[in-house]
């Protein structure tokens, strides 16, 4: 069974010299309790060519200490992981292995280094005892498993956040240490210094660098399609630990690179990308089973909340419980069994190759300026067909539909001109902005449709179980003029998107 601990430290250079300065001047710290002197072995895992320590991940399997077990920590934020913990065994704990999965791929995980500490902790707490943070200062020593088995030797101290402490103590202690003349280490982990401080002669990796800042049209494109792979890689492990608005922020990931093939077609070669852009409609659809459920129960609980206790007839409430329990049970299992299944793993490996070796066309040399703008407009002129179609329909089943396509097109126009932002900058974000206005409108529209037919639903097993039907059919009606009332705004918040200085700014 595996735990999980969020965890928030700050790590500092040392020497065997190094002084501590006297901590009990830190505001709120009482005392500093010297807690002994702990020998660690921890031996971390990794695929060879290291696909973990590039995504700041660190696997490892440690002995000593009072936490000894398998430990797996993923970034959350710089300083801040969270931990995954697993108890000891021999092998990896497949709990953890599900957690890497989308990073290893079919690449065997195996021993890499092997960090021998010696730990002396430190608690800094409070008047009354309470623990406000941990002080380890540890004298290391690394031991490369590969490559030579070069090995390398430091001190360092490290400050570690207690549960319910608050941040901003960190930034006090840090004040007090760095008066003391002790820096903040420049490595992120343990893991990071003794790689680059063990690596094989003339294969040191250089200082981190930024990326190269984006000039043509391919290197915008590319950019904004690596992010989104980063993100669906990301997201992986949390929807798997089922973390709140993980699956909703995967799968817009994997629409947003969806959208992208499709509209700058012209710059990455749409016939490597189509087969990719099938399979992430697969994936989005999978993951947005659940998702959507979610989102539906909860509007029409809402719309019961809202309504006066007298107009709540029958057993309203247990019967949304039961119809959603129903048509939710076992999606987490779904989600899952998308995220271990060989068809994920085979996109993954697709969209790396592709960015590995990005199949761009003869636009895509060109200046991001001129190239963008017309890929932006052209979904700016699919959507604009769709909107002027459904206003022109009468209200009713062909007009919802209308309406659906147009929020489909919407959010692809949103999309391109989120992309094109890093080039052309605020015209591009107005742009967005305004596609958005557009799709809210069009996506409240599609959910009152959606919401309508699941209170239909529940009105006729209600009438079937002997049940009053009155208030589903209230909540219906509510919906039918939620729904007319987004169609009464449409032509207002259109008439602003489709405003021409919108289109003139983005220079076209």
């Amino acid at each position: 069974m595996a735990d999980t601990k969020r965890e928030i430290e700050r790590k500092y250079e040392a020497t065997p010299r190094t002084a501590l300065p006297d901590l009990t001047k830190v505001g709120g710290v009482a005392q500093v309790v010297d807690k002994g002197v702990a020998e660690l072995d921890a031996v971390y895992y990794d695929t060879r060519d290291l696909r973990l320590a590039a995504a700041s991940i660190t696997l490892r399997r440690r002995t000593g200490g009072d936490d000894a077990g398998w430990h797996l920590k993923l970034p959350v934020a710089p300083g801040i992981r969270d931990e995954v913990t697993a108890p000891l065994s021999d092998s990896l704990p497949r709990s953890l292995a599900a957690l890497v999965r989308a990073r290893v791929r079919g690449a065997a995980t195996v021993p890499v280094m092997r960090l021998l500490s010696r730990r002396e902790l430190r608690h800094l707490a409070d008047a009354d005892g309470a623990l406000l943070a941990e002080l380890s200062r540890d004298s290391v020593r690394a031991e490369r498993l590969t490559d030579g088995g070069r090995v390398a030797e430091w001190d360092e101290i490290e400050v570690e956040l207690a549960d319910g402490t608050e941040t901003a103590f960190l930034a006090a202690v840090d004040k007090k240490l760095r008066k003391a003349g002790i820096e903040p280490a420049a490595s992120p982990s343990k893991l990071a210094r003794a790689l680059a401080e063990t690596a094989p002669e003339g294969e040191r990796p250089p200082a981190p660098q930024r990326p190269p800042r984006p000039r043509t049209a391919g290197d915008h494109v590319l950019a904004y399609l690596r992010e989104q792979v980063d993100a669906i890689l990301v997201h992986d492990p949390a929807v798997r630990r089922d973390l709140p608005d993980s699956v909703h922020q995967m799968r817009v990931a994997s629409r947003r690179l969806r959208s992208a093939f499709r509209t700058y077609r012209k710059i990455v070669d749409r016939s490597v990308t189509d087969p990719m852009g099938d399979e992430l409609r697969w994936l989005a659809a999978e993951l947005g089973f659940a998702r959507d459920q979610e989102v539906l129960a909860e509007r029409l609980r809402s719309r019961i909340d809202e309504l006066p206790r007298t107009l709540v007839l029958g057993p309203v409430r247990g019967r949304l419980r039961i119809w959603a329990a129903a048509r939710g049970s076992g999606t987490r299992r779904r989600a899952v069994a998308v995220l271990d299944s060989k068809r994920y793993l085979a996109l993954l490996d697709s969209l790396e190759a592709l960015l590995a070796d990005p199949p761009l066309l003869k636009a895509a040399d060109g200046p991001a300026e001129k190239a963008l703008p017309k890929a932006v407009l052209k979904d700016y002129d699919r959507l604009a067909q769709r909107v002027e179609t459904a206003l022109s329909l009468p209200a009713g089943e062909e007009r919802d539909l209308a309406l659906h396509d147009a929020r489909k097109a919407a959010k692809r126009a949103r999309y391109a001109g989120e992309a094109a932002t890093t080039a052309l900058g605020k015209p591009a974000k107005r742009f967005a902005k305004r596609m958005k206005a557009v799709q809210t409108v069009l996506g409240d529209h599609q959910d009152s449709v959606v919401a309508r037919e699941a209170l239909r639903n529940l009105a006729i097993q209600a009438h079937a179980a002997g049940e009053s039907a009155f208030t589903w059919g209230l909540l219906y009606g509510h919906e039918e003029s939620a729904a007319a009332a987004r169609e009464r705004e449409l032509p207002q918040v259109w008439a602003k998107a489709a405003d021409p200085r919108v289109r003139e700014a983005l220079g076209a």
